[in-house]
């Protein structure tokens, strides 16, 4: 069924397993904590009630489907999660109104092969750089949607980059207990931004390919670990220039923020999707490329509205609650192309 208005949530499901099965940071959920888990995300995914959804972390495919059950979607969205996974690790997944859906969706594991990050400085005092890194810690799940027939279909990309905390490196080979104990916090929070930095700029990569020359719209739905101004999310975006003049500018493969969007509607800020040690920060983004933007030449699709589900991080123990440790966004859009004057 053709829809002139749309909308897109990102969703973190904080670890969401069968009960029973492990996961990385300890035993896994009992029965009740999976229970309130379930009716929780059930109960939120309905308030939203999006069209497109995408997911991180999960980890079976089964607690999706009970997820979409609770919500009572099943029987209009579809699950995209890959084939057999049921446990074995964390992946990036997303419900789509089944009607809408556009061929095969993939996930995609490796960097671009164009992919290098190797200087030998731009001037002479920077001593040369490498960093021998190929593939996501969570592969990008790509598909393809098309809410209204006689419009492009709209490629979505589901993203989840590495954490802010620091990698451990005690396991490494080279790690000297007396050398290198009073440094491993240091050291651990630079390998986890240089890891997270080269998964930005491959999947940016991946986005220009994508977006330049092309009319395709585009949307990122992802937990990308880090601010809207943070360096991450300036590599994926292109750092595109925001204009108030009507239908007057956008960019081939420049990404917009939804918050920024947002910031246009309202004379207060209060965006957060996490909180850490009493930090309020927004880590989970909503990216869309001109085709979205109101101030765009090819603006197809107007921005609505932006949507914060975010009160239940407040909730220290999430682990009995059942909620997630990041908020839920959700932008909505409407169908309106651009009227370009003739000169």
């Amino acid at each position: 069924m053709a829809r002139e208005r749309i909308s897109f949530t990102t969703c973190n499901l904080y670890n969401l397993n069968r009960p029973g099965l492990p996961i990385y940071t300890g035993d896994g959920w009992t029965g009740a904590q999976y229970d309130a888990k379930i009716a929780w995300l059930g109960a939120a995914l309905d308030v939203m009630r999006a069209d497109v959804m995408g997911f991180q972390e999960l980890w079976h495919i089964g607690a999706l489907d009970d997820a979409l059950m609770a919500a009572g979607l099943e029987q209009t969205h579809t699950a995209l999660v890959p084939e057999g996974h049921e446990g074995q690790g964390i992946v990036c997944a997303a419900a789509v109104r089944s009607d809408w859906l556009v061929g095969e969706p993939e996930w995609i594991a490796n960097f671009p092969p164009e992919f290098r990050l190797h200087s030998q400085g731009d001037d002479p005092q920077t001593p040369e750089i490498e960093v021998a890194i190929d593939s996501f810690s969570r592969p990008v799940l790509h598909f393809m949607v098309q809410p209204v027939a006689d419009r492009s279909p709209i490629a979505v990309y589901v993203c989840h980059l590495k954490s802010k905390s620091p990698t451990q490196i005690y396991r490494e080979d080279w790690y000297e207990r007396d050398t290198h104990s009073r440094y491993a916090q240091a050291l651990g929070y630079a390998i986890s931004t240089i890891r997270r930095t080269a998964e930005a700029a491959a999947l940016r990569m991946m986005l220009i390919d994508r977006m330049r020359g092309t009319d395709t719209p585009v949307i990122v739905l992802g937990d990308i670990n880090d601010e809207t101004l943070s360096n991450t999310a300036n590599v994926l975006t292109g750092q595109p220039r925001y204009l108030l003049g009507l239908s007057a500018g956008g960019g081939d493969a420049s990404l917009y923020t939804a918050q920024t969007l947002q910031q246009y509607r309202s004379t207060r800020d209060v965006y957060y999707t996490h909180i850490y040690q009493n930090e309020r920060t927004s880590l989970d983004h909503i990216l869309v490329s001109q085709e979205f933007y109101d101030n765009s030449r090819q603006r197809v699709w107007s921005f609505q509205g932006l949507d914060i589900f975010n009160d239940h991080l407040n909730v220290d123990d999430h682990k009995q609650t059942g909620t997630t440790d990041h908020g839920i966004v959700r932008a909505t859009f409407q169908l309106q192309p651009a009227r370009i004057e003739e000169d």
